[in-house]
């Protein structure tokens, strides 16, 4: 995991995380923790790509499963959560 102090990119700018870039991903530490991360217009894309897949994949799950019945009707928020306690029980 590449790591970058805040206090060396506040002191340094983008130009401290030039040379860390090409290795990966970098996480900048801030009080002793990772606050941020700094991905490059590349690996954003590849990240924003993979969220719109899964998220386009869950939407046709989701449909084929109203298709094939495998979906439960209620007729209120109300009667909703009661059997989603109930199943949690």
């Amino acid at each position: 995991m590449n790591t970058i102090p805040a206090q060396e990119l506040k002191r340094r700018g983008i130009a401290a995380v030039d040379g860390l870039i090409e290795s990966g991903d970098i996480h900048v530490i801030r009080n002793n923790r990772p606050e941020y991360v700094i991905l490059s217009e590349e690996r954003y894309r590849e990240l924003v790509a993979e969220a719109e897949e899964a998220y386009l994949a869950r939407v046709k799950a989701s449909l084929e499963d109203v298709r094939a019945g495998r979906v439960r009707r209620f007729a209120s928020a109300e009667k909703l959560l009661r059997a989603l306690d109930a199943e949690g029980k």
